[in-house]
């Protein structure tokens, strides 16, 4: 884990990242968006690409007693600052590759993929691995606050471990997770955010 490129840049910026954005306008945006996804209040989400836990803080605020969250992020310092400031019994954190989850099958009623999308290599591989996590009919969202110029801008002049990573367009995307298995729903790639919607479609 720790030789992974990525996973070394997040670890390095791990203890900065939350500095770099009001905490409460971005608490209030991400409420405001998951009001709009529907997330219901009992739903089992996995939360991939978790960083410091500003989205499974956002679910935890939605979530009943009887959900639950399972965290996944690369980077073991992104795990460890979430941890310090979330601690619920609803939350499972695993330091793992998006590609390979250490959750069984058809777990899940939804998978977020908040401002990950980008930095992953093999993104049909990543599809797959999210479907088969989901339950018959479960929900994916490929989702950013941000639009796609600025995310790509911000990468850009990044470090190098993330630099080449940028968000295609909606359509791509939403191409992609179509040939993967997933039933595509709601694409939005404008001047605010970007957002691809898809249900898992049954074998």
């Amino acid at each position: 884990m720790s030789q992974d490129p990525r996973a070394e840049y997040f670890d390095g910026i791990a203890d900065q990242w939350d500095g770099w954005e009001c905490q409460a306008s971005l608490a209030a945006r991400l409420a405001a968006g998951l009001e709009e996804l529907g997330i219901a209040a009992d739903e089992t989400v996995v939360d991939v690409g978790c960083g410091t836990g500003n989205l499974t803080r956002a679910l935890l605020d939605r979530l009943s007693p009887a959900g639950r969250i399972f965290a996944v992020d690369i980077s073991p310092r992104m795990i460890d600052v979430a941890r310090a400031k979330v601690s619920d019994p609803r939350v499972e954190w695993h330091c793992a590759d998006a590609r390979h989850l250490p959750l069984p099958d058809g777990v899940a009623h939804r998978v977020l993929c908040y401002s990950v999308w980008p930095h992953f290599e093999d993104r049909r591989g990543v599809a797959r691995e999210l479907r088969r996590v989901l339950r018959p009919g479960g929900r994916l969202h490929v989702w950013h606050l941000l639009p796609r110029a600025r995310i790509n801008e911000i990468h850009a002049g990044a470090g190098a471990a993330v630099r080449g990573d940028l968000l295609a367009p909606g359509a791509e995307t939403a191409a992609l997770l179509a040939d993967q298995g997933f039933d595509v729903s709601t694409v939005v790639d404008d001047r605010e955010r970007y957002l691809v919607s898809a249900s898992k479609v049954e074998a």
